[in-house]
């Protein structure tokens, strides 16, 4: 099976333009493709997973990555899937943040010897003049037809500013510079990505003429990935120092039923033989399921000995209780009022609720206990010495913390 098949295979596509042509770019190592990453925080999410892993896979087959930066679109904000203005950063916020998705995507793609570029696109926007910019790209884009497009349409009631309405010409203009700075010949990307991506296309055959249509080809990656990466807390980032390894693997080990094959196919990279082998598990199976899908994704992002000591710890914890590699928590000696700590003020310290009401509520639904017992008084005190060997805090059945004080 070649690779583009192997896409369709895994559930990776949804839509594609002259598949015929896709087709040969990849299966035959032509494509150099790029995807955009927006640096609107320092770490990439699960939601950038299934993108990183895409390019992986491609790389694999002998084509060529460009992971694009958006440190000038991120000055604006996309505002596809969203319903408020995103917050604006500084230059120095988005440089730093791109430093950090940088060391992060080499876990995954090579960048050596020319095999996968990353590039910033405020090279060629910040320095971009504005009637000059009007006068060369503007005539080629109808506001009617923008504002026919799915990703402003949600925007249009609540409003949409000019800021983000310019948000889908940059993003076509960037299609335009990749295809003449590097020859640029593929874009992948969500759903909510698809008119920004006709732009692109739109912008080069305009620009360009016909004879360039062959070579800009979009491909509408599936939209699953949107999906994930969401949980109570906010976003599972792929930085230890946000989610922890133990943490990421017990998002992946907690996952539907319904959704575990589906993504043990389009994240791993196990071969599909083994995989159409599972299609009838059911029962305690799918727990194995779920075992290896977190296994195998916590070995991606953070190396195989954070992988084991990550399973080791689960499979520990809810067999025997054993605390040792779970995830702690560390209080200070200004945390405790004269000598004790209050249930409330633990639970939330220690990270398993994110606020003090979301403490007070578990608590009294008892959904919470401390060494084994269950605590439904709020009003529970434990003494500083309590934490000697350290106390387990555990919320519902699957969020445990170690709390230590230092």
């Amino acid at each position: 099976m070649q690779i583009y098949e192997e896409l369709q295979a895994r559930g990776l596509i949804a839509q594609v333009t002259d598949e015929d042509v896709v087709r040969d770019l990849v299966n035959n190592g032509k494509a150099v493709f790029y995807i955009g990453f927006d640096p609107t925080a320092d770490s990439l999410h699960v939601g950038h997973f299934m993108a990183l892993c895409l390019m992986k896979r491609l790389q694999m087959a002998g084509n060529k990555p460009i992971a694009l930066i958006g440190g000038g679109t991120g000055m604006v904000g996309d505002p596809s899937g969203k319903t408020d203005m995103r917050k604006m950063l500084t230059k120095e916020q988005i440089e730093h943040n791109c430093q950090c998705f940088k060391k992060q995507m080499e876990k995954f793609i090579d960048f050596s010897d020319g095999k996968a570029l990353m590039v910033n696109n405020a090279d060629w926007l910040l320095d971009l003049n504005y009637v000059d910019f009007l006068r060369e790209i503007g005539p080629h884009f109808s506001v009617n037809r923008m504002l026919a497009a799915e990703c402003y349409k949600q925007r249009m009631e609540r409003g949409l500013s000019f800021l983000e309405f310019n948000y889908m010409i940059m993003q076509s203009y960037d299609f335009y510079e990749l295809f003449l700075r590097y020859g640029c010949n593929l874009q992948f990307g969500g759903d909510d990505q698809w008119s920004n991506m006709l732009g692109g296309t739109e912008l080069i055959r305009r620009k360009l003429g016909k004879d360039a249509s062959a070579m800009t080809i979009n491909l509408l990656l599936n939209s699953e990935g949107k999906k994930m990466g969401k949980t109570e807390k906010g976003a599972v980032w792929l930085d230890p120092e946000k989610t922890s390894p133990f943490e990421f693997y017990q998002y992946w080990r907690n996952v539907a039923d319904a959704d575990v094959l589906k993504c043990i196919r389009m994240l791993t990279f196990l071969p599909l033989e083994e995989i159409d082998k599972m299609n009838d598990w059911e029962g305690s199976q799918l727990n194995t399921a779920k075992e290896i899908l977190a296994f195998e994704l916590t070995k991606l992002v953070h190396g195989e000995e954070e992988a084991v000591k990550a399973q080791t710890a689960a499979k520990s914890l809810f067999s025997s209780g054993d605390a040792e590699n779970m995830p702690t928590a560390e209080l200070s000696e200004a945390d405790f009022k004269d000598g004790a700590i209050d249930m409330i003020t633990l639970v939330h310290l220690s990270g398993l609720c994110a606020t003090r009401s979301e403490a007070r509520r578990n608590i009294q639904q008892g959904g919470v206990s401390v060494d084994g017992e269950q605590v439904k008084d709020i009003a529970r005190t434990y003494p500083m010495d309590a934490f000697k060997d350290g106390l387990v805090v555990k919320r519902g059945k699957k969020n445990f913390r170690k709390v230590t004080v230092k």
